[in-house]
């Protein structure tokens, strides 16, 4: 099992009015002491944006490049994605991470909401989706599609549909998954072969079904703690990770809790919760 860690478990995220953003230097520290050696890259503004320096901030902590999560509007006709992710795949080279992690941007701030896709927008983003994964193809890279709460592609039947109208190959985000309605244990075993890349998330269930309601919004779930360190909620971790081991995935277990922060934490903060969930999927790995 290859295991690695986000800047989003230290609560930083893209997403304006998120909550405080830790400081990148925290945040590699906090992973190097609990043991991560390997993570994706983090918001657009956490480390540097020349890829040869971004490479040298992670090297200079001890840790590897996995990739990194690109959200990126792909099914508006009038808006070409494509320069932009290749762009961003030369951070990738240059740091050696080997998967892209692409989310089917709303086009708005946040991911509390999003428009509805009509057959044009749909046929926009599957051609955009395989133009894309041939791109990073062509890089080395390994492209993936990430499901994702308030992104155009979140509910069981978005994520149906993207496997049966394009050729790209699934991030399997667990909580996103879960929160969206999917069971990430069906996806894992029906589709373990189209499986590239996991973002390892355990779920209160109950908070969950509060947004699938519209009682919360996603945003407000997670400051309330709608992600719990793994083993320690509804999502089915273990039979996860079996039905994965069975089908031979190869590929990172990025351990991500999104967190939303108050203010800079006077304790460990979320370096808790973090090194519980390396400790249990280090337990699986065993």
């Amino acid at each position: 099992m290859r295991i690695a860690g986000a800047p989003i478990s230290w609560g930083v995220c893209e997403v304006p009015g998120w909550g405080y953003q830790m400081t990148p230097d925290r945040v590699l520290k906090e992973m190097a002491e609990v043991g991560i050696t390997a993570t994706e890259f983090g918001p657009e503004g956490f480390l540097p944006a020349d890829p040869q320096a971004k490479a040298k901030t992670l090297a200079d902590y001890g840790l590897k490049a996995v990739g990194g999560f690109v959200p990126v509007v792909l099914h508006d006709p009038g808006h070409d994605p494509l320069p932009e992710v290749d762009r961003e795949l030369d951070s990738f080279v240059a740091a050696g991470g080997d998967v892209l992690v692409l989310a089917a941007n709303s086009g708005l701030d946040g991911y509390d909401t999003r428009p509805v896709l009509d057959d044009e927008g749909w046929a926009t983003m599957f051609a955009n989706l395989d133009r894309l994964a041939q791109l990073a193809r062509s890089r080395g890279i390994t492209p993936s599609l990430h499901p994702h709460v308030g992104t155009m592609v979140e509910t069981r039947d978005d994520v149906l549909r993207v496997l049966n109208g394009s050729s790209i190959p699934l991030c399997l985000d667990t909580g996103h998954l879960l929160i969206g309605g999917s069971d990430p244990v069906e996806i894992a075993r029906q589709w373990a072969a189209r499986i590239a890349h996991v973002h390892a998330k355990d779920v209160n269930l109950a908070l969950a079904k509060k947004v699938q309601a519209g009682e919360l919004t996603y945003q407000q779930a997670v400051a309330q703690g709608i992600y719990v360190p793994l083993g320690q909620g509804d999502v089915d971790f273990r039979t996860i990770v079996a039905k994965l081991d069975e089908a031979g995935f190869d590929g990172w277990y990025v351990m991500e809790q999104d967190a939303i922060l108050p203010a800079e934490p006077a304790d460990e903060g979320p370096l808790g919760a973090v090194r519980q969930s390396i400790a249990y999927l280090k337990s699986l790995a065993a």
